[in-house]
């Protein structure tokens, strides 16, 4: 993140992949309904959380899991990351000038914060019995919207592949959704591949 003094205008994603992933979300909520607590998942959802062997992966594939629960992204939330990280920019840490300069009024979590909770939050969708798992990578990753502090996030995901490796391990790529409550627009959506072994 930059370290300039100077104010920065709040940045509208338009990539294709967000377009494309917002028109996706929007035929599946046709009501025109925002990320509310209290929401129930969709009855193509599986309950949370589905648990699985390794060698069981690849039959859910397709599975749509979640919501998880609520978390909160306070300002001490935030400050510890930017300590942890070094991204001390003052769009995340000055909360006065935050609310001078932003047009929220209010700092906003950094895009790492929110991708490093869908570790946490996934635990809550998807239970896979392993020995030992290594995470790989992201496919497609996109922050698609500013969480301002205090805001509530949570976690929705869709397992797209599950493909076998050596050893008799299973490479699994998930769709990761983290919303946003009272949003339209999802803070990100990231395909994260793991690999899991029995």
């Amino acid at each position: 993140m930059p370290r300039a003094d100077s104010a920065i205008p709040a940045a509208e994603p338009s990539s294709e992949a967000t377009d494309e992933y917002l028109q996706d979300k929007a035929r599946e909520r046709q009501d025109g309904s925002v990320c509310r607590a209290g929401d129930r998942p969709d009855m193509t959802e599986t309950p949370a959380p589905l648990t699985a062997a390794v060698a069981e992966l690849a039959r859910h594939v397709g599975a749509r899991l979640g919501p998880s629960r609520w978390v909160t992204i306070d300002q001490p939330m935030i400050d510890q990351f930017a300590a942890l990280t070094g991204d001390d920019h003052w769009i995340h840490v000055d909360p006065a000038r935050a609310r001078r300069e932003l047009p929220s009024g209010k700092t906003i979590a950094h895009g790492y914060l929110t991708l490093a909770l869908v570790t946490r939050l996934m635990g809550e969708l998807l239970d896979i019995r392993f020995t030992r798992a290594l995470n790989y990578g992201h496919d497609r990753l996109r922050f698609t919207g500013a969480v301002p502090a205090g805001a509530r996030v949570r976690l929705r995901a869709t397992i797209l592949r599950a493909e076998p490796v050596k050893d008799g391990g299973v490479r699994l790529t998930t769709e990761c959704t983290m919303e946003i409550e009272g949003e339209a627009r999802p803070a990100l959506v990231a395909e994260t591949i793991a690999v899991f072994y029995p």
